[in-house]
């Protein structure tokens, strides 16, 4: 028998352990229906499980407790990037009980996804689906060791879009009550059917369940899976953040009226994208594509890969008053990631790393 956790599963033992003590004293709060109801749900929510689980695998790649990881496809496992202590050496325990080597295709820190590449064998790949909904019935599965465990819990919240670190945008997030035991993170939150909605991580949370939810997770997997890494579009300019005086920012348009802060431009590669826009040293860019950019982390989640070739509009002020340019993203060069890679290590505020899993 699988064991149930979590205030859901505390919730229905509750609820069976009172109809025996009242039974005892000879009084039935519990029809025969709604018994043959909750047993249905125990061997849905058990199958469901049994489904999870056999896309669910144990991820080796760092010195303490493994953690959890999710088949996407048959040679390709999905799983949560500060789990991955080494890039190399990295073995997943399969649900026969086997172990494979795997090899990292691509990791994105501020959404901690990661994919690993399985070429050895062919994994068994449950659905995974967009369709999600508050206080729907979920199990948390992990597999830190030889054997899926498992966390009942419902879908308490469902977050919108937010900006993990870097700024990459993330299309939403899951808050379920299931307990993320250590090991989980990585590992599928599944509802009733055993269909994936989605990666569970400690690494946003400490005090109960957070998820990237599907729909949120397949275009930065995707991404992984074709580049290797998340590279937003290019445009070829150097800045830094920069406060605006009072009278800058009162004097701003629309939306980007009274805003504290723009990006200094501290200098532009030739024959990029900002040269042929006309940006300037000394410019300070405080709006892209109708955004207002106010640092570094916005600029960056304008940049989307999708943004390529796309002719958006960059609100700069030049000498104290605002002026509007065209400024059209290209593809970011190998040489220029690997600079952009270092410059966001060198500027990053340092987010804690949350929780055990």
């Amino acid at each position: 028998m699988i064991p149930i956790s979590g205030p859901t599963g505390t919730l229905i033992s509750l609820a069976c352990g009172a109809r025996r003590r009242k039974r005892s004293e000879g009084i039935t709060v519990m029809t025969d229906d709604r018994s043959s109801t909750l047993s249905s749900l125990s061997t849905d929510l058990e199958a469901a499980v049994a489904a999870a689980a056999t896309s669910t695998v144990r991820v080796d790649a760092r010195r303490r407790l493994p953690a959890s990881g999710i088949v996407w496809d048959p040679h390709v496992i999905v799983t949560a990037a500060h789990v991955l202590e080494r890039d190399e050496d990295i073995s997943v325990g399969l649900p026969n009980g086997d172990v494979a080597a795997a090899a990292l295709a691509g990791r994105d820190a501020g959404s901690d996804i990661a994919v690993l590449r399985v070429p050895d064998v062919a994994l068994d790949a449950t659905d995974w689906s967009d369709d999600v909904a508050v206080g729907r019935i979920v199990v948390a599965v992990g597999r830190p060791g030889r054997d899926h465990e498992v966390a009942l819990g419902i879908i308490r919240a469902i977050g919108g879009s937010w900006r993990a670190r870097g700024g990459v945008p993330v299309e939403g997030y899951l808050r379920t009550d299931a307990t993320m035991y250590p090991g989980f993170s990585g590992g599928p939150l599944a509802d009733a059917s055993g269909r994936i909605l989605g990666m569970n991580t400690s690494r946003y949370a400490t005090d109960d369940g957070f998820t990237v939810p599907t729909m949120a997770a397949r275009p930065i997997i995707e991404a992984l899976l074709r580049d290797g890494q998340i590279r937003p579009a290019y445009i070829g300019v150097a800045s830094q953040t920069v406060a605006l005086t009072e009278a800058v920012a009162g004097s701003l348009p629309g939306v980007f009226a009274g805003q504290g802060s723009g990006l200094l431009v501290a200098g532009v590669e030739p024959g990029t994208p900002s040269d042929a826009a006309g940006l300037l040293q000394g410019d300070v860019i405080v709006g892209l594509a109708g955004q207002p950019i106010r640092d570094t982390d916005e600029l960056m989640a304008e940049l989307l890969p999708g943004r390529v070739g796309e002719a958006l509009p960059v609100l700069v002020v030049r000498g104290g008053a605002s002026q509007e340019l065209s400024i059209t993203p290209v593809d970011r060069p190998e040489e220029a990631a690997g600079q952009q890679g270092r410059a966001h290590r060198h500027g990053d505020r340092g987010g804690r790393r949350f929780g055990r899993g």
